[in-house]
């Protein structure tokens, strides 16, 4: 989707840190070794935490949110596309909070045109915004911020992630590949594709959301190749670990996948918005298993709409972005024996 923001200038790239520390920071590394086991289950009907009040602006409202943020307190954070803002949820509340952007779309620095991911930097305490339409990655202080700093700019990307030691992984739909920013790099390193669209193990083709292990592979989801590839740590190549068998609904398939998240055990979650659901391929596997929605696009609490982010809370329950309903589904995790 596009949409025409005016743009004045373009911000240089600043130190991600200002200093190079190895405490965990990131959020989603200590995510993967969540205790979810093989025989968990989620509940079929998802509750929402967010919007599903029709879009629109109001702060009861989502208008196509994308990606989110689960904190320890189950406060959740979405990047809200049309309304060009971040929003914090806290657990129970029927209206959201704007905690970035919310100033009108642009470019200028108290401003997100449509933003599509947002993650926390634990140990710098600030957002981390993927600020699409304005091709940029902005840092903004979670404590009163009423504006930003562009850290990465130029770079067409859906999401960003960060590794348990503050270092950044950014997609590239235009690039077809997925960078990694270390501390006070201006260019970043290339440590997934690089080597043109296509389809071969070294390549990828429009890379849209990316996860980080503890070992530090990355897991990218494509659209182009409908897919999701694994590459380990320095890896030239990848490892196809769901779909690669063309679009479809096929248990081999996947139909545009979005968010991806991988547990402790290795298995891969994705979010299928042509699919309308959820899957998970354990590790090794060839054929994925649904696990929410699949049963067509619709509104109900049992059914999805194009879905695109998804996250964990600390006790396992799944969190969905569900786009085309303009909210944010949680579906509690089913604890077996």
């Amino acid at each position: 989707m596009g949409l025409a923001c005016t743009k004045t200038s373009t911000a240089s790239n600043a130190p991600l840190n200002n200093t190079a520390d190895t405490s965990q920071t990131g959020p989603d590394a200590s995510q993967s070794s969540l205790d979810i086991s093989a025989n968990n289950k989620w509940t079929p009907s998802g509750i929402t935490v967010a919007g599903g009040n029709e879009e629109g602006i109001e702060l009861n409202q989502l208008f196509q949110p994308w990606g989110l943020y689960v904190d320890d307190d189950l406060t959740v954070y979405i990047a809200d596309y049309w309304n060009h803002r971040i929003v914090e949820w806290k657990s129970g509340a029927k209206n959201g909070v704007v905690v970035a952007g919310g100033n009108g779309e642009g470019n200028r620095a108290d401003q997100l045109c449509g933003p599509t991911d947002v993650i926390i930097d634990l140990k710098g305490d600030n957002f981390l915004i993927c600020d699409h339409e304005n091709r940029r990655i902005v840092r903004w202080p979670r404590r009163e911020g009423k504006s930003g700093e562009t850290i990465i700019s130029d770079v067409q990307c859906y999401s960003i992630t960060m590794d348990k030691q503050g270092y950044l992984y950014v997609p590239d739909t235009d690039k077809h590949e997925v960078r990694r920013w270390r501390v006070g790099e201006t260019s970043g390193v290339v440590v997934a594709g690089g080597c043109g669209e296509g389809e071969g193990l070294n390549q990828l083709s429009y890379p849209r959301y990316v996860f980080v292990d503890q070992n530090y592979s990355i897991y990218v989801s494509e659209h182009g190749n409908q897919r999701v590839t694994k590459w380990l740590k320095g890896a030239k190549e990848a490892v196809i670990v769901a779909g690669g068998q063309g679009q479809g609904d096929d248990p081999s398939q996947l139909s545009n996948p979005e968010g991806v998240f991988v547990d402790q055990l290795g298995t891969v979650y994705v979010a299928e918005s042509g699919n309308h659901r959820i899957v998970c391929w354990p590790k090794g596997s060839k054929r994925g298993n649904v696990i929410l929605g699949g049963s067509g696009s619709g509104k109900q609490p049992n059914q999805l709409y194009c879905p695109i982010g998804l996250s964990f809370d600390c006790h396992g329950n799944l969190y969905v972005v569900d786009m085309g309903n303009n909210r944010t589904q949680r579906f509690n995790i089913i604890r077996n024996s």
